[in-house]
């Protein structure tokens, strides 16, 4: 006679418990890198314009002062995201480029991208979120 036990009567699960908190999310850690108002801006800017000098990122990133910018570039190539390299010239001549790290974000930035293109979309056409 077969035992009718708890564990016979269990049906075993695979199932993966997801715990979300700011140290373990993945996503916080990403947005902590790309958060703030300039970042991803400039990141696409120096994307598209690489190598982008200090002057053109000051005239294409509308808004942004030069404290701002020398501060969020600074955070960026702090975080491996950036490179800047400086001329001995006169005037000094500084370019940033994404290293090789930064270019990883690319996919990221282009999903972003095309979601916020279908996003104002949406929002123009006046579709409410479903």
């Amino acid at each position: 006679m077969k035992r009718n036990t708890n564990i016979d009567n269990q049906e075993v699960k695979n199932e993966k418990i997801f715990v979300f908190d700011e140290k373990s999310c993945p996503v916080t850690a990403t947005m902590q890198v790309l958060g703030g108002k300039w970042k991803a801006i400039l990141i696409n800017a120096i994307y598209h314009t690489s190598p982008a000098r200090f002057g053109e990122l000051k005239r294409s990133v509308k808004g942004i002062t030069q404290s701002m910018l020398t501060q969020q570039l600074r955070e960026l190539e702090d975080d491996g995201l950036i490179s800047r390299k400086i001329y001995a010239e006169i005037p000094p001549r500084v370019e940033y480029t994404l290293t090789e790290f930064g270019l990883t974000l690319s996919p990221i930035m282009q999903s972003m991208a095309k979601w916020g293109e279908e996003y104002r979309m949406k929002k123009q056409k006046g579709e409410s979120s479903t």
